[in-house]
């Protein structure tokens, strides 16, 4: 009995571990290679080039192909391409013989589309045209919008903004479902359920859970929600205040600059230094930074002095600002930019031209810099 309880344990953990299993890409010596979450290299550097790993597979540059591998370091498709993109939904975009074509997991090409113009796969769903009208399929190849939208936008989150031919914008989701009809001469981003939008040239408003259009009064200017975020950031008579999902000011306007809630504080301007507020308009850090990033789930928010450091929401400086933590700038890489501060527990930065990963206690991830790192990605 002990004995099954035992092995059932083991096969419960394994099964855990894989389906719980980070890696970031990173560059050592001039190479690409793949850590876990311990700082240890679970594919080693050997690659000239390689994303992030993206529907359980790698897109990697062996000599002059590029090929994908498995998480164990295995060719999943062996370096053939001259040019390609990464995996999503089970589709990936490659060239081969200067043709680009749609291949599934197992190599084979899917003939989704007889364009000479391909679209990668984003969210489950690619782009398609007929002249200058656009549509969508989806990863079976499947037509779910037909080519009628002057514009769709990239989809974030399984949501995108599209454009009617006379201009009027909404919002649909990765179904082809429309979400927000199009009724509206200018639309955000659909974050937390709501989008930001506008009825008229100074009509500034929010679309709310309901689906309903609520005008913020004096409004100029508004910005999309963060995800997660209670309230988003308009200006009113050239000041920066809050509103909510229903449109309400929250917090009047009297910022010079801000920025979105997340974790239940925002950073605020005065015209001189940065410092943040909760969600009652309190101060809770005072105007003492040159700039000031979000707070994670851990207490800590980036604040730059000369460099950038972490307080917590005391405006405690926990780890002192000797670092570097502009995101986006592994090019070779996704082109996505990676949040800055801490996420999942760990603060990608830079110090002295390296890469690493920092823990909350200020101590480095396996005490091991970089030439360039990824932040972690779930790859399964």
């Amino acid at each position: 009995m002990k004995k099954a309880l035992l092995i059932t344990f083991v096969f419960a953990f394994i099964f855990q571990t894989s389906i719980s299993q980070e890696l970031a890409a990173v560059r050592e010596n001039g190479k690409i290679g793949y850590i876990d979450k311990s700082g240890t290299f679970i594919i080693s550097p050997q690659y000239k080039k390689g994303k992030n790993f993206s529907d359980g597979v790698a897109l990697v540059l062996d000599g002059k192909k590029w090929g994908y591998i498995t998480s164990d370091g295995k060719w999943l498709l062996e370096p053939q391409y001259d040019k390609a993109k990464s995996f999503d939904s089970g589709v990936a975009m490659v060239m081969k013989d200067k043709k680009w074509m749609y291949i599934n997991k197992k190599g084979e090409e899917l003939t989704y589309s007889k364009e000479e113009k391909l679209y990668p796969f984003v969210d489950g769903v690619a782009f398609i045209k007929a002249g200058k009208l656009v549509g969508l399929i989806n990863a079976k190849g499947e037509v779910i919008v037909k080519p009628q939208y002057k514009i769709i936008k990239g989809f974030r989150n399984g949501y995108a903004r599209f454009a009617t031919m006379d201009d009027k914008w909404g919002i649909m989701n990765n179904k082809g479902e429309i979400i927000i009809k199009p009724e509206y001469i200018g639309i955000g981003n659909y974050v937390n359920s709501v989008a930001k939008a506008r009825k008229g040239e100074n009509s500034f408003g929010m679309i709310s859970p309901s689906g309903e259009y609520k005008e913020v009064s004096g409004a100029t200017k508004i910005w999309d929600f963060r995800e997660g975020g209670t309230y988003t950031i308009a200006k009113k008579n050239e000041k920066i205040g809050f509103i909510d999902k229903e449109g309400k000011w929250v917090i009047e306007p009297q910022f010079i600059k801000a920025k979105r809630f997340k974790n239940g504080y925002a950073g605020v301007f005065d015209g001189n230094k940065w410092g943040f507020i909760d969600t009652n308009g309190k101060q809770v850090v005072d105007y003492r930074f040159n700039d000031v990033d979000y707070f994670g789930k851990n207490g800590l928010a980036p604040v730059k002095d000369k460099e950038w450091g972490f307080v917590n929401e005391k405006g405690e400086m926990i780890i002192e600002p000797k670092y570097g933590i502009t995101s986006g700038s592994l090019g070779f890489l996704s082109g996505k930019v990676a949040e800055k501060g801490f996420v999942d527990g760990f603060a990608r930065v830079k110090y002295k031209k390296k890469w690493g990963f920092l823990k909350p206690d200020g101590t480095l991830l396996a005490n091991k810099w970089f030439d360039n790192a990824e932040p972690f990605v779930k790859v399964k």
